[in-house]
């Protein structure tokens, strides 16, 4: 049995949940940036610089940020919960799964900081 432990919601309806919400979230991000792109034949680094300044495109930016740090978590606890069993690896599968999403804890931490700094200019 699968303990609830490294899940990001209180339930599996709750990973769903936030896993779809993400994945709206990353593909109107990812719409909107190839339709910029698409629509700005020859954009130069004002145009670019000038969309990145604006509030909303930054709070917009954040959110795709945060998404991706969720809707990989849920991902990977997934896998991890799938693949990595007692069955597979002995009695090692619990702490080979807690190595994994603290690898990639740190990964997203650097990741979030590092991605606040551009987006908002923190340096």
């Amino acid at each position: 049995m699968v303990t609830a432990v490294t899940n990001w919601g209180r339930s599996g309806l709750h990973d769903w949940l936030i896993q779809r919400f993400t994945a709206i979230v990353l593909a109107a991000y990812t719409l909107f940036l190839v339709g910029f792109i698409i629509c700005h034949p020859n954009l130069t680094y004002a145009e670019w610089s000038g969309l990145f300044g604006t509030l909303w495109m930054r709070v917009f930016s954040l959110l795709a940020l945060v998404s991706t740090v969720a809707h990989g978590w849920i991902g990977l606890w997934g896998v991890l919960t799938d693949y990595i069993t007692t069955r597979m690896v002995g009695g090692s599968a619990l702490f080979l799964r807690m190595t994994a999403m603290l690898i990639y804890v740190l990964i997203c931490v650097t990741f979030v900081v590092w991605g606040v700094e551009i987006i908002w200019g923190l340096s």
